[in-house]
């Protein structure tokens, strides 16, 4: 599994609509990408002294999967961007190592694999 996180920097004159954001902004992306998204969470910054004033993290099955699904799109979702806000974002795409480190369930995406493998 793969993260796609795309942040946005927090700098002087910074403007940044959160709800629409929330409401509008990720729900197009969900919309576009179908069965391509997993899930999502946003991320809003609490103070001023925050390098990003928010993010979201796009959870994928992998880049292939992100990209087929999103590309189609993607003019249409960086069109959008000017809605929400006057920055340009940052983007990084990571692979999922752990999924849950909270304790006793915290297993690796590639133990998931194994496990599903031998199973099967």
């Amino acid at each position: 599994m793969i993260k796609v996180s795309v942040m946005y920097p927090n700098t002087a004159g910074v403007w940044f609509d959160h709800e629409y954001y929330r409401d509008k902004h990720l729900p197009l992306i969900k919309a576009r990408l179908g069965a391509g998204l997993k899930y999502y969470a946003i991320d809003k910054g609490l103070t001023g002294e925050t390098p990003y004033v928010a993010m979201c993290h796009l959870i994928c099955d992998s880049v292939e999967a992100y990209e087929s699904s999103r590309s189609p799109y993607a003019q249409e979702i960086r069109g959008d961007i000017r809605n929400f806000t006057n920055q340009t974002p940052v983007t990084q795409i990571s692979e999922i190592v752990v999924e849950n480190s909270s304790g006793s369930g915290a297993s690796t995406h590639r133990q998931r694999i194994e496990q599903a493998t031998q199973r099967s």
